[in-house]
């Protein structure tokens, strides 16, 4: 075969030989590509899946594996606790969560979709714990299996939607949730006839003269070898997080402050095959953030305030949004300003870092050197609405109002910088990438003129898929997404027969 070929695409015709097949072929073994070789080998399909590390798991086996699930009167451990949650309504949250950004269709399916995709999920043998955490919390650390994990009753959200918890997450002590769920599936994908190679690199797509993908190179014990596909190939090879050229391409705003995470192979080869062949790479700016000040919920009783003594959020959004906003400050200069008795310090930063103290605001604002008299005006204008129970700027939820009148106060710094020196790690804001292919919710990846590339599918953060925007994220719509969305793809390739 000639091989001076176009980087991640390969020509199908030109192929001498192929030295393995199956009827669809499956790129990455996290939570999309398990998800997707459950289902296509269902459909009756065989099944290959080609996995570059040593095996699977992906990004979704070190999570903590909330699902964002509800919808249809509300799943079946939503309905076990009292709690009723309808399509529409869940459907209202998403589309206020993710605005212009958001895809309609795949908004639409996942709300129809979302509460029989738990009874999916449990029927894997995974454990739901029939009880709930109700108050202010990021991951459950006992074995509760239900929580809030968004913005549900933070405004904009509550004008729109009725809160509801949705948040499902295996139930287990201790934060385990996705190795729990992945051992599940994984399991369930083996028992069932998938066959599974580690230690293989995909390194193209094959296309054929049409425009039709036909199969794939990959890199196994050190030779390369063609495996043809015969019904589709399914991108799931996570999002390009700890490709640092392509963050610098693309999202190169959040680079000041933001700290990948995910998995070491999260470097966008399934993204680049899938542009080569034709497909369209959208929503490539947007990242997930965290912003993590809580645990202890209590300090949401506290200001977000910038540089300039300004507050610039409702202090109640989720971590995500509180992200989102924290980055938009100028060089990202954030303080959470506290009264002694709500001040302990946080679950994520056990050395807090302090920028300042005082008996008065004027005090703290002197010793944080903010301009004259800005902090005073922020928390004068705050105290006095919040004694009456409201936040005209920003409607703080009413549950977290009380006026800072009672010193000392304090002024914790979550600069990015001073995150990192407290946590004694290069760490700043957490963040993942949030754009990719753009997909069918079948799976099929799309063309910029809007029509499918033949025989190609993705799942998962190879594509952009229903969370968006940081703005509007709740933790568990990686998952739910790639595991929804990868089943559709799976039965999507099963049934594409020629």
């Amino acid at each position: 075969m000639n091989h001076q070929v176009k980087p991640w695409l390969r020509r199908f015709e030109a192929v001498d030989e192929f030295h393995l097949s199956a009827d669809v072929v499956i790129c990455g073994y996290g939570g999309a590509g398990a998800s997707a070789a459950l289902e296509a080998r269902r459909a009756g399909a065989e099944v290959l899946v080609l996995e570059r590390a040593s095996g699977g798991g992906g990004s979704t086996q070190m999570s903590s594996c909330e699902m964002y699930l509800g919808g249809s009167g509300g799943t079946a451990l939503q309905q076990a606790l009292g709690m009723e949650d309808s399509t529409e309504n869940m459907l209202a949250y998403l589309v206020e969560a993710f605005g212009p950004h958001g895809d309609a269709d795949k908004i639409r399916c996942y709300s129809e979709g979302a509460a029989a995709h738990f009874d999916w999920a449990e029927s894997l043998g995974v454990p739901y714990r029939r009880a709930a955490i109700l108050e202010r919390t990021v991951v459950p650390f006992t074995d509760e299996s239900l929580l809030f994990t968004g913005n549900e009753r933070a405004y904009p959200f509550n004008r729109v939607a009725k809160p509801v918890p949705r948040g499902h997450v295996p139930s287990r002590e201790g934060d385990e949730g996705g190795r729990i769920f992945m051992q599940a599936l994984m399991a369930r994908v083996e028992a069932e006839g998938s066959v599974i190679l580690a230690d293989a690199r995909v390194l193209a797509v094959l296309q054929d003269d049409r425009g039709r993908v036909r199969g794939v190179a990959a890199r196994i014990d050190g030779e390369e070898r063609y495996i043809r596909a015969r019904r589709g190939v399914i991108l799931c090879a996570g999002g390009f997080v700890m490709n640092r050229s392509m963050l610098e391409q693309h999202a190169a705003q959040v680079l000041p402050y933001g700290e990948p995470y995910g998995n070491q192979w999260d470097l966008g080869d399934g993204i680049q095959m899938g542009v080569a062949a034709g497909g369209n790479a959208i929503n490539m700016s947007e990242c997930f953030i965290s912003f993590a000040f809580y645990p202890p919920a209590k300090l949401t009783y506290g200001l977000l305030v910038n540089g300039r003594g300004q507050r610039f959020v409702n202090e109640d959004a989720y971590l995500a949004r509180l992200g989102h906003y924290a980055g938009m400050q100028d060089d990202q200069k954030v303080y959470l300003l506290v009264q002694n008795e709500d001040f302990e310090r946080s679950l994520y930063m056990e050395n807090t870092p302090i920028a300042a103290t005082g008996d008065s605001m004027a005090e703290v604002e002197r010793e944080a050197d903010l301009p004259p008299g800005a902090l005073q005006a922020t928390v004068a204008y705050y105290n006095e609405h919040a004694a009456q129970g409201a936040d005209p700027l920003f409607r703080k939820h009413p549950d977290w109002l009380k006026p800072l009148d009672k010193p000392p106060f304090a002024l914790i710094s979550y600069h990015p910088d001073e995150v990192k020196y407290a946590l004694g790690e290069d760490t700043g804001y957490l963040m993942f990438t949030l754009g990719g292919l753009a997909t069918k919710t079948s799976g099929e990846v799309l063309t910029s003129a809007g029509g499918i590339v033949p025989g190609l599918y993705a799942a998962g953060r190879t594509t952009a898929g229903l969370p968006r925007t940081a703005k509007g994220y709740a933790s568990g719509m990686s998952v739910g997404d790639a595991t929804f969305f990868g089943r559709l793809a799976g039965l999507g390739a099963a049934a594409n027969l020629e």
